[in-house]
Formats: C-alpha cells, structure tokens, sequence
C-alpha cells in the first residue's frame, strides 16, 4: 500500500550556522559595540542575552532573518516564552527549537483528514504520522488537505513509497 510520512524536524546544523552568522552581526554592527549580548544554543533551546529589550528584539529579529537565509521555517523557533530578568538589567529569553509534532498537533491533523473523509488512513507513531492509502492520488490529496490546515509548524513529508 502506498504511504508516506509526515514530520517535523529542524536542521540543528543550520541552526548553529544562522547562530554564528547572528554572533558575527552582533559583534560588528556599531548599536551593539560595548554590549554584553550573547547567542548560546543547547540542545533544543536557544538563549538570547542582550543588555535591555531594544537590543533583544534587535537579536530576535536578526534570528529569524539568519535562519531564513539558511533556508529553514523561521516558524520552527518559539519565541512565546516571556524573557526573563538576568543580572542587572540584563534580559534572557530562551526561544525552542520545534523538534517533531506534538500529540494535539497530531490530532488536529488526524481530525482534519479524516473529517475530509478521504480514502486514507492516519496513524500517529511518536512524534510524526503515516498516511497510508490505496492510490497514490489519494496520498497526494492528503498532503494538499494538511498544506491547507494552515498549520504553524514546518511539516515534511517524507518516505513516499508506492
């Protein structure tokens, strides 16, 4: 039976070459000369220091322009976490790095294709989703339903097979 996978991952090697290219910017550009601001990433987590919150959201945006460039979904970095007091007047705000789907994005998707009543089946295997159907036009409509979801996170769809 044909099926295909549908996932979510980020490139965590592009990742930390947009950071490097947002730490050459910051080191250079004249408004952050003197400043303590700093890019750090672990594992799925990216931490901005700057010295106050003009220069945060100067970094935050700088991110997004970085990993576009890189050619990955600067929809992949959640920024909702609220930034938080360091020393000083110093702000920390930690931005994830979304890695897979998380079970009720997984289920919104679920929902949304069987709603559709297609002729395909949908099963949720960890943190990503097979799609299994008896025609390959069947598979394609299925990608094209879930593009049309209009959901935040990348998706990939992987493993097509006849």
């Amino acid at each position: 039976m044909p099926s295909f996978d549908i996932v979510s991952k980020t490139d965590v090697h592009e990742v930390d070459n947009a950071i490097a290219g947002v730490r050459r910017e910051i080191e250079t550009r004249f408004d952050f000369k003197g400043s303590k601001c700093t890019v750090e990433r672990t594992e799925n987590e990216i931490v901005l220091l700057a010295d106050d919150a003009t220069k945060l959201e100067q970094m935050q945006e700088l991110l997004r322009v970085y990993v576009t460039r890189r050619k990955l979904d600067a929809a992949a970095l959640d920024f909702s976490a609220k930034p938080e007091r360091a020393a000083g007047d110093a702000l920390r705000h930690a931005v994830t790095i979304k890695q897979g789907i998380a079970q009720d994005l997984a289920k919104t998707i679920v929902k949304g294709i069987k709603d559709s009543k297609m002729k395909v089946q949908v099963s949720i295997q960890g943190d990503e989703l097979r799609v299994t159907g008896k025609k390959r036009d069947d598979l394609q409509d299925a990608i094209a339903l879930v593009k049309r979801l209009g959901i935040e996170q990348p998706l990939q769809y992987q493993n097509f097979r006849d």
